[in-house]
């Protein structure tokens, strides 16, 4: 005998409905292709309600001015009014992909490499090789946050424009600029997951999450971002 469902008793309240979202491949990513190109591949590879919200939210960008006068245009991106607890869910999933793998930070292994063999191309006269290696694990730990795609394109670009030994504020400079776009569509994913709980929630637990939306309400309360 099949048991049937039992139905809701009069006046209870029906059970809550959490919605699934279908599995997809992994977001496309080439680092090795042109910062246009890898935005478009990402884009496209996005739920089409989640492009409509990408599409239709409001920028504002303005200049800049630091301590040596024009410091490059800010850019500050709202989502649109009307976005819902799914919205949410999908910008959420989103965010967690980019930020878990293409925007995942380096290993200290790959970093330590990397920086060392960078500044084998500009050697400094006089320097003990156990200093270099300080020196290399201090880059290590300023390059830390970002991902190795990232720091592998800035010593490139160093190496193939640059004379001179770096900084390190000079490598972390070129680092920013080599993930900027990842980061920009980073940040207004969270702040559509953010905007999408506030309207009504998103039916996933307020309680099992408060690290990841704290990092969710943190990046959307600093989308502001430097414009190369």
């Amino acid at each position: 005998m099949t048991a049937q469902p039992r139905s809701t008793p009069p006046g209870g309240s029906s059970p809550s409905v959490v919605t699934h979202l279908p599995s997809r491949p992994p977001l496309p990513f080439d680092p090795a292709a042109p910062a246009h190109e890898r935005g478009l591949a990402l884009a496209a590879a996005l739920p089409v309600p989640l492009r409509t919200v990408l599409a239709s939210g409001r920028v504002e960008r303005r200049p800049r001015f630091g301590d040596r006068g024009f410091d490059g245009v800010t850019e500050e991106w709202t989502p649109p009014d009307g976005v819902s607890g799914q919205h949410a869910l999908m910008a959420r999933r989103a965010f967690d992909e980019l930020t878990g793998s293409i925007l995942a930070p380096a290993s200290p292994d790959h970093l330590l490499a990397r920086v060392l063999a960078l500044l084998s191309h500009y050697p400094a006269k006089g320097t003990a090789p156990e200093v270099e290696h300080l020196v290399a694990l201090d880059w290590a730990e300023d390059l830390g946050e970002f991902p190795a795609w990232a720091v592998d394109a800035a010593a490139r670009t160093w190496r193939r424009t640059q004379k001179w030994r770096p900084s390190i504020a000079e490598m972390r400079a070129l680092c920013e600029e080599a993930c900027a776009p990842e980061w920009a569509l980073a940040r207004r994913l969270s702040s559509i997951a953010v905007a999408g709980s506030a309207s009504g929630g998103d039916g996933t637990g307020e309680g099992t999450g408060h690290g990841r939306a704290g990092r969710l309400r943190a990046l959307a309360g600093g989308a502001v971002r430097r414009m190369g």
